[in-house]
């Protein structure tokens, strides 16, 4: 029986050890990293051999494609994407071109996706960073302002459907207020619920019907001062699953980053206990792994029910004319400079 976690794996061939692990561990699914990635044809070559260890020949593989500064996929094998800052920048100009262009992006990224058997996207970030807070989001979300991100990332989420790509919306509940990156440490976010609710929240309860959302490792003082979203049964249950209203597949922020603490087999309990639906481990780590593997419980019930109705989102999508498209997109782009 497959199990509530996602993996990633070290190299661009996968060890026999990796093979071995995946194929007695059986994780929903899988995460590419730059690490992994020498050009198409091997890429193409390792997400089939991701896909055999589990004998599942849909299971999900996810890439964190954004642009910008999160691309793993960059030239001069594949076009360079732009952050999603340069499409809200546009809306200055034109929202409706802003959403043609954000559309198209998505539609090309799912393109190179989709090509390559991936058929996951962490994106899009509808964080709203505030002055003052860390970097780490920065121009990866697309304004200040929660709705011109609410109208983008609908036209990101659509895109990437379109292409035949599930996205992932993130950081759910919020993380454009954390004043400290999560790779490196725990932010506390101390703003009334309020102001949470008006703005942080209101990105993700406007587009709750994205098929899966990855959780912030970001503490909300005024919701639950002991824990980051992530392990916290109140933030899921009250926020996210409540307030927000998703009923998608809720996926965790990387279990191995820094804001969190303990063993890995106690990071994945708390974030399983808590309410997420998938414990995501990144670093290929096998001992970390082996941690991550121990409390990873078998898919079942509605967990699976969530799974399975999130993967019904996938379909082939229409034939795309590549070069018309980015034609296009760099004309929408450069009409606004």
């Amino acid at each position: 029986m497959r199990t509530r976690a996602i993996y990633g794996c070290l190299g661009t061939e996968l060890t026999s050890d990796e093979r071995q692990f995946f194929a007695d561990a059986q994780p929903w699914g899988f995460i590419v990293f730059g690490r992994n990635i020498a050009d198409r044809d091997q890429l193409h070559r390792l997400v089939l051999s991701l896909r055999e260890c589990i004998g599942d020949e849909r299971a999900p593989v996810l890439i964190d494609q954004e642009g910008g500064r999160v691309a793993r996929l960059r030239p001069p094998g594949w076009t360079e994407r732009r952050p999603a800052a340069r499409f809200g920048a546009l809306c200055a100009t034109s929202a409706e071109t802003a959403r043609e262009a954000a559309y198209l992006n998505a539609r090309l990224i799912a393109n190179d996706a989709f090509q390559l058997g991936i058929n996951v996207d962490c994106a899009p970030v509808l964080d709203v960073p505030v002055e003052g807070a860390d970097g780490v989001i920065g121009d990866r979300a697309f304004a200040h302002d929660p709705a011109v991100v609410i109208d983008l990332g609908r036209a990101t989420i659509e895109g990437m459907l379109d292409g035949g790509v599930l996205p992932v919306m993130k950081h759910i509940p919020g993380h454009g207020r954390a004043t400290a990156d999560t790779h490196k440490a725990l932010p506390h976010v101390t703003v009334p619920v309020e102001v949470l609710s008006a703005s942080d929240f209101v990105t993700f309860r406007s587009l709750n019907h994205c098929p899966m959302a990855m959780t912030a490792h970001v503490v909300f003082d005024a919701i639950d001062p002991q824990r980051p979203a992530t392990t916290s049964p109140k933030v899921i249950r009250d926020v996210i699953r409540g307030e927000i209203g998703f009923e998608g597949v809720l996926i965790s922020d990387d279990l191995s980053m820094n804001a969190l603490k303990g063993p890995l087999s106690v990071r994945t309990k708390a974030a399983l206990f808590a309410g997420c639906d998938i414990a995501l481990h990144c670093n290929g780590s096998m001992n970390e792994m082996r941690e991550v593997a121990a409390e990873a419980k078998p898919l079942q019930d509605h967990w699976l029910k969530r799974c399975e109705s999130a993967l019904a989102h996938l379909a082939s999508p229409e034939p795309i004319d590549a070069q018309a498209a980015e034609a296009r997109l760099a004309q929408l782009l450069e009409g606004a400079n």
